[in-house]
């Protein structure tokens, strides 16, 4: 099987009303979706995406750039090809742009080796189970009125969700406080709850709302410092009786080693376009097993689901609904467990009809 074409469509997804984190405005999420086509009829496909549009066509550059590479190629030639890429972009840098266009490319190569084999990734990976924990991560954000984070959060039970995630950053902690108790006052004790700060403070706040925090029960702080701070990640993290989770900021299984050798965080959140596609997921899965450190994976909930059932170290998935209606297929949740399909490949398929509905000009 060699790769014939490299397709590209770029869409726009906007939100029913703008959403707002510590440090992010967002109006839509805008994506690449890519597709490769092969000599044999088969195409394997994946995605990429922005906050907003704005920065989106230097995305879409950078995945045209490879085309040379990758065409005429055997896709089951996955670990080559993103060695060949890895190579190709040492003058542009490993982090980045570059590294969310390989991400792309390696994750439509390994859809392509699951729909030649007919058989699921996580099946050809080593399947290690069928369903994985999830979190409702699609709400509960920052500029959300305290009456409609209760609302909201109800909503997600009735859904089927037993674990949820609200966003803290609030330059007035109390706010925050409150913000938090309302919310698992609302969802009573048995609902797990989760706070994500967004890189919103510095290690001295983090430690004073994280104090705070330890009696709503929160399984784990998210990000509670700058990204690139991993000392004031452990100085958190040594600090409180919280998990620190972090991490998806990070780019390649280098950057998540830098987190395992600082002890900065106690769960690890690998973001597939940030992380070098299904092929670097794998190895940053199984470097954390390493250290004794489980993951969590962050947004792409369906194309991560292949990691999740592979990864015996990996506890959970992030849902983020941002993207469902890209996809002919239908994720499945019951009582807080995402299934893991059983389908070829990554187990779902972009639609043509979203695609061209959504089409960015």
């Amino acid at each position: 099987m060699k790769i014939t074409a490299l397709k590209t469509h770029l869409v726009q997804l906007p939100f029913e009303k703008p959403i707002k984190t510590a440090i992010h405005n967002m109006r839509s999420v805008n994506g690449v979706a890519v597709q490769l086509l092969t000599d044999e009829g088969l195409q394997g496909e994946s995605y990429l995406f922005t906050l907003n549009p704005n920065r989106l066509k230097p995305f879409h550059e950078m995945v045209l750039s490879f085309e040379d590479l990758i065409v005429g190629r055997d896709p089951f030639f996955v670990e080559e090809l993103w060695t060949m890429i890895w190579s190709e972009i040492n003058p542009s840098g490993h982090q980045g742009v570059t590294i969310s266009a390989l991400s792309t490319i390696d994750t439509a190569c390994w859809d392509l080796i699951g729909k030649a084999l007919n058989r699921p990734l996580h099946h050809i990976f080593g399947a290690c189970r069928d369903k994985i924990w999830t979190y409702a991560s699609g709400g509960l954000w920052l500029s959300t009125t305290i009456d409609d984070l209760q609302r909201e959060a109800d909503a997600f039970i009735q859904e089927g969700f037993r674990s949820m995630k609200i966003r803290v950053g609030n330059q007035e902690i109390p706010k925050d406080v409150e913000r938090v108790r309302a919310v698992r006052e609302a969802v009573g004790p048995e609902i797990q709850l989760m706070c994500d700060a967004n890189q919103s403070f510095t290690a001295k706040q983090a430690i004073q709302l994280g104090r705070q925090l330890e009696e709503f029960d929160i399984f784990w702080f998210e990000e509670p410092v700058k990204a690139y701070d991993l000392a004031g990640h452990a100085e958190v993290r040594k600090r409180l009786d919280l998990n620190v989770a972090s991490g998806e900021t990070e780019y390649t299984r280098f950057g998540m080693k830098a987190y395992l050798d600082s002890k900065a965080c106690d769960i690890l959140m690998p973001d597939l376009q940030r992380i070098g596609g299904l092929s670097e997921m794998r190895k940053t899965a199984a470097l954390a097993s390493a250290y004794n450190i489980p993951i969590s994976t962050h947004i792409f909930t369906e194309h991560s689901l292949p990691i999740a059932g592979s990864a015996p170290n990996c506890i959970s998935v992030e849902h983020m609904p941002w993207f469902v209606n890209l996809f002919n297929e239908n994720m499945e949740l019951k009582d807080g467990y995402l299934t893991i399909p059983n389908r070829p490949g990554c187990g779902f398929t972009l639609n043509p009809e979203v695609l061209d509905k959504n089409r960015l000009s």
